[in-house]
């Protein structure tokens, strides 16, 4: 687990550290020290942490202009136990509202697992972002991943979308192109 690192060919366009809007406005990072663990397996030092145990994810782009951002994720989501939905909505999604951020694209593709438990912060994000036109979308979440979300209804809340070649995008026209998908 420790060589998946975040998809860095945008860090040229975007670094949430260097941007003063970003929660992690600031961080450094070592690429030689690591210190998080998923199943007792270490991730690499990119990935951030945001409260969860089991969860660790890493905003690849936020554009202020057409308010979206673009977060990959690694780990196990654990709503059933961790409360991973309560932690990512607290700690990172309403400081980005707060920011104007109103669309959001998940890639889960390193999401081992998910627990459920209760939809009301699903319900809650999207209640804060949809009068505004937002939404939110997972992108290439793993079968058995999106077996589990989907059986509690969750795709209610998250569109699930299969994009095998998004790396190929620029973020802007990966936007783009989920967001006339979501029209």
């Amino acid at each position: 687990m420790q060589e998946i690192e975040p998809y860095y060919n945008w860090r040229h366009l975007y670094m949430a550290e260097e941007d003063e809007r970003s929660p992690f406005y600031g961080r450094t990072y070592s690429e030689f020290e690591y210190s998080n663990t998923v199943y007792n397996y270490y991730i690499h030092p990119q990935w951030d942490e945001f409260g969860s145990r089991t969860l660790y994810l890493k905003v690849l782009y936020a554009d202020y202009d057409f308010n979206f951002a673009i977060i990959e994720m690694i780990g196990e989501w654990n709503d059933a136990i961790e409360n991973d939905i309560m932690q990512l909505k607290r700690e990172l999604i309403d400081e980005m509202i707060a920011k104007g951020i109103r669309k959001f694209i998940l890639i889960p593709e390193n999401v081992l697992n998910f627990h459920s438990d209760d939809v009301d912060y699903y319900e809650e994000w999207l209640n804060d972002i949809a009068d505004e036109g937002g939404w939110i979308v997972a992108v290439n979440m793993p079968a058995s991943t999106q077996y589990d979300f989907t059986r509690m209804h969750l795709d209610r809340y998250v569109h699930l979308m299969d994009i095998p070649n998004w790396r190929t995008f620029q973020p802007l026209d990966f936007f783009n192109m989920i967001d006339n998908r979501m029209l």
